[in-house]
């Protein structure tokens, strides 16, 4: 109907399947908004990959629904605009990079000029290797023509699973800068990935999956609640103590202050050091202090398991 906003890029409601006596998914349900990065995150056998693939249409789910794009993951079309990079993928040693998206692009029934498919290529760091045979290229080469096939057809949503996993530290900066570009242009992802760091860094929100089951949801603000400011300061007066507690709960150690600020507002630490030199103090050092996405994973999966050990 007219006036109504844009469906989300991904959509699913209650997703599960059930492999023999093995619950892989029980109950998932999240979504991916336009232009929008989420992370799937979770330990081995958590159903990552499976919940994609149900996403996908790749796998039959046995209950629940799953939308992209607006349209039911199990139709044909609603894949036409979606770009995807399995976790386990091979092409054939005798094809080059330029016949490999040469056949995707047909394949995608995408009218994509040759020259945009070279810039593909070099986006991903390929450039100059479109002639050569894949079956020489290393594992991370392989990966950087992976992220090129999901990328040529111009999608509107993109699944990574484990799109870092074969690549040294400059291929998982030139992945990030990739997914930070596509955002840029409104393109949705799904960020499968066990490098936690990678996802803190790119994601604007988490979906955390244990034992199948939604674990933990939210953006990084809301999962990783409030943080901190440690500061250096000498010349404390009264003025000053009373102007850092409006700020938030305040622990001293010597020179040394930590005080609690919203997670997400970023004009405070700079709006109180101005204050605090106003009022005569001298400030040494600021150092923002926050809770990692790794040590809040590890928190939400610990939990789990000891919730599960008592009702055993």
């Amino acid at each position: 109907m007219a006036g109504l906003p844009p469906a989300p890029a991904a959509w699913c409601s209650g997703l599960r399947k059930r492999y023999r006596r093995r619950t892989a998914v029980h109950d998932v349900s999240f979504e991916v908004g336009r232009g929008e990065v989420v992370g799937l995150l979770g330990p081995n056998g958590a159903g990552k990959t499976t919940v994609i693939k149900m996403l996908l249409g790749l796998v039959r789910p046995d209950g629940g629904e799953a939308l992209l794009l607006g349209r039911p993951a199990a139709e044909p079309a609603a894949r036409t605009d979606v770009g995807y990079l399995p976790e386990l993928f091979r092409y054939q040693p005798w094809l080059t990079p330029t016949e490999v998206l040469a056949l995707h692009v047909r394949l995608a029934g995408a009218a994509v000029p040759e020259a945009e498919r070279k810039e593909c290529l070099a986006t991903v760091g390929l450039a100059g290797r479109g002639d050569d045979r894949v079956g020489g290229f290393s594992k991370g080469m392989q990966q950087r023509l992976g992220l090129a096939v999901a990328l040529v057809a111009r999608p509107r949503f993109v699944v990574l699973d484990e799109p870092t996993s074969a690549l040294d530290p400059l291929g998982r900066a030139d992945v990030r800068d990739v997914v930070l570009d596509l955002r840029a242009r409104g393109v949705a992802v799904l960020l499968n990935s066990h490098l936690i760091g990678e996802v803190e860094r790119v994601c604007d929100r988490v979906v955390v999956l244990d034992r199948g089951r939604v674990a933990a949801a939210g953006t990084l603000a809301e999962l990783l609640g409030q943080r901190e400011l440690r500061l250096h300061l000498t010349g404390l007066t009264a003025p000053a103590l009373e102007r850092l507690a409006r700020t938030g709960e305040v622990h001293r150690e010597g020179d040394w202050l930590t005080v609690a600020v919203p997670a997400d507002d970023e004009a405070t630490a700079p709006e109180l050091v101005r204050d605090l030199v106003g009022l005569g103090v001298s400030v040494h050092a600021v150092e923002p202090v926050r809770m990692s996405l790794e040590d809040r994973l590890l928190g939400i999966l610990r939990a789990g398991a000891a919730d599960r050990e008592e009702q055993s």
